[in-house]
Formats: C-alpha cells, structure tokens, sequence
C-alpha cells in the first residue's frame, strides 16, 4: 500500500516568496484548503525543532466528531527556500507520527513546490484504523492552488 501523496506545481515566484509562507504559522491558515486550520500562534520557524500551536476544527473534514481543539507542529525538515517538513503532536501520546511538508525547486517560470503527506511511519495501531490518509490528494493540490495564490498577492501584507 502506497503511504505517501505527492502533488507539485510550478509558482510563478521565487522560492524565498514561497518559503516565507510555508516558515510562518499565520501561513499555514492562510493556505489549508481542508478547511480545519482555524488559527496559528509562534513565530515563524528557523530550524529543525521548532514548533508553533495550531487551533484545529476537524469539523472542516466532517470525518471524525473531533471539534476543536489544537496542535503543536514540530518541524522535522528545515532548508530555507529548499525544504521545510513537520509532524503533529497533540492530545494523543505518543503522537501519530505522520509527516507534511514541501520541496522547492527552481524551474523556469519560478518554483516547482512539491506538498508531500506521509504517514509510512505511524505505528500498527493506527495503521489499523484505516483514517490515513487524513488529507487527500485533492486537499493537496487545493493547497497548492491557494499557496499561489497567497503569494501572488503579496504575503504578508503588512
């Protein structure tokens, strides 16, 4: 069974425009198409281990009756303009251990950006579950399309 989505698209920007968006919390709202990133708190990231709080609704999905209720993302990849990735970790401990994040490329036109969700390393009882992969690939592309979108305009506005 395949335990990774992969979706890229060209965006007409440089890599550090795309960056900017992906490093900061409020950005990660400013982008989720599957409509349960209801606010963010921290700074934007700058290493590997840093983390931000997410206030979530998974009432968005309309999947599981969650309501609301927050993460931490904690960022496990960090190369400016190049790669950024991150897990969640929540009420649940240990925590599920699926992976989100980015790959940035420079290509004619701008950056090919590369949104990846993997959860190949979650353990057997939650692979038993049968809930991955939480967000689809048309979450993902959806994403994409907003990212563009949020760059084009100028994020941040300040």
């Amino acid at each position: 069974m395949d335990e990774r989505i992969e979706i890229a698209r060209t965006i007409p920007a440089e890599a550090a425009e795309v960056f900017a968006v992906l490093a900061d919390p409020q950005g990660h709202v400013a982008i989720d198409a599957s409509g349960m990133l209801m606010d963010a708190e921290g700074k934007p990231v700058t290493a590997v281990g840093d983390r931000f709080l997410v206030h979530m609704d998974r009432e968005g999905l309309g999947d599981v009756p969650l309501g609301r209720y927050d993460v931490t993302v904690v960022i496990t990849a960090f190369e400016p303009d190049r790669e950024i990735a991150w897990s969640i970790e929540g009420t649940i401990k240990p925590p599920i251990g699926h992976v989100y994040g980015y790959r940035l490329e420079p290509v004619d036109g701008g950056t090919l950006v590369t949104s990846y969700y993997d959860w190949s390393g979650i353990s057997d009882e939650w692979r038993a579950r049968g809930i991955f992969p939480v967000i689809d690939q048309k979450s993902l592309r959806a994403t994409l399309g907003i990212l563009e979108r949020t760059v084009r305009r100028g994020y941040p506005r300040g």
